[in-house]
């Protein structure tokens, strides 16, 4: 299901990413995917996020009733996942 995502929630977003940034190479990308899943129910909100990079892609997708506490949720693990990485290279 298509939704427009509210000016709040877009600055919201990018407030929580741009601190993933001191964990990440220069060169990686983050690809952030937000989707309504059955409307009819709570916990509807899906969000994905994607990093591409050298270290490796990593995915990690969570939902939730808000899609703030999904993407916090998805911060979290990602995070968790980079830091497996980065243990991996060493």
């Amino acid at each position: 299901m298509h939704f427009d995502a509210s000016q709040q929630l877009q600055e919201f977003v990018e407030k929580k990413v741009s601190k993933l940034e001191k964990l990440c190479e220069e060169s990686a990308t983050l690809e952030v995917v937000m989707k309504l899943i059955k409307p009819e129910t709570s916990m509807n909100k899906e969000v994905s996020l994607s990093l591409t990079g050298a270290g490796g892609d990593i995915f990690v997708s969570k939902v939730g009733d808000k899609f703030e506490d999904a993407l916090l949720e998805c911060l979290d693990a990602l995070k968790v996942k980079i830091e497996k990485n980065k243990e991996k290279m060493r």
